[in-house]
């Protein structure tokens, strides 16, 4: 029997591409903010050279030169226990034959955005144990951390920049994370002669920069709980960052399951991992006030 789109409904990995991953990498905010993305089917290693050798020291000549062990660390990412992002969405043949719009257009973005927003809000959030779910940037382990104590200003970026200097960042990689609030607050500052301070990228639409490093703007930093919430942010060298996908995300077209419904429905199974490669290249700016 011949093989057709019918008789095996996954979809092709080129159409996989098109309908979920490189649109999805554009969307999802922390994907196109530029960490290292690994494609995998299970876990990934990532080997790092560990703490250096402190010992190393000067050794004359026709002296005896001491050994010195080399401590070899890694990165552990997506394990046999994490769960995947997964979404059914379904219509009905009507819509399909009477659809005014491109109907699977339609489909592709309403994926591509709920898939992007699911994987945002957990990348840029302080939860996640990184055994079932992916943990958040703000939970990572052995970060730096910087109390704010107060409104954020550009003496705080500064002091974060600093803190960022130490941990042998690239430059060019290095981003800010802002929410919305916290952006609007530096957008207003001035400097004596009331020029704004934030100055938006001549090469790039709808992107600022502060101390010549972009801003990425978040909706989806969670501030902290409790009686008085103070709101987050963060500098982050994300070319020390490691994404591991599920290579490939399925896409399946479901005919058979929703047929007394006379119904179809595009079925999306994603799956990620998150973490980084040099915990010290994050810098987490804890204990913002909020304006009243």
């Amino acid at each position: 029997m011949t093989v057709t789109r019918v008789t095996a409904p996954e979809l092709s990995t080129e159409q996989v591409a098109k309908i979920l991953t490189l649109p999805l990498e554009a969307q999802s905010l922390f994907l196109a903010a530029g960490p290292r993305i690994y494609d995998t089917t299970g876990p990934l290693r990532i080997p790092g050279l560990g703490a250096p050798v402190a010992d190393v020291g000067w050794t004359g000549e026709a002296e005896l030169i001491p050994e010195r062990d080399v401590d070899f660390g890694e990165v552990s990412l997506l394990p046999s226990t994490m769960k995947s992002v997964k979404v059914i969405t379904r219509f009905s043949n009507e819509l399909a034959r009477s659809s005014v719009i491109a109907l699977d257009a339609a489909l592709k973005q309403r994926l591509v955005t709920d898939v992007a927003a699911k994987l945002d809000k957990q990348f840029f959030s302080a939860s996640g144990d990184g055994v079932t779910t992916p943990q958040g940037l703000f939970a990572w382990s052995g970060i730096q951390t910087l109390p704010v104590g107060g409104p954020l200003t550009y003496d705080v970026l500064l002091a974060a920049w600093s803190k960022a200097l130490s941990a042998n960042v690239n430059m060019t990689s290095l981003k800010w994370v802002l929410t919305p609030r916290e952006f609007v607050t530096l957008k207003g500052l001035k400097d004596n002669d009331q020029r704004y301070l934030a100055q938006p990228d001549p090469t790039q639409d709808s992107v600022y920069r502060a101390f010549g490093i972009p801003i990425v703007v978040v909706g989806r930093i969670p501030d902290t709980t409790g009686a008085t919430p103070t709101g987050r942010a963060a500098l982050v060298d994300f070319s020390q960052v490691a994404v591991a996908r599920d290579l490939a995300p399925s896409v399946t077209v479901l005919r058979e399951r929703y047929a007394d419904y006379d119904e179809q429905a595009l079925r999306v199974v994603a799956r990620y991992d998150v973490k980084p490669v040099n915990p010290q290249a994050v810098v987490a700016l804890t204990g913002i006030t909020i304006p009243a």
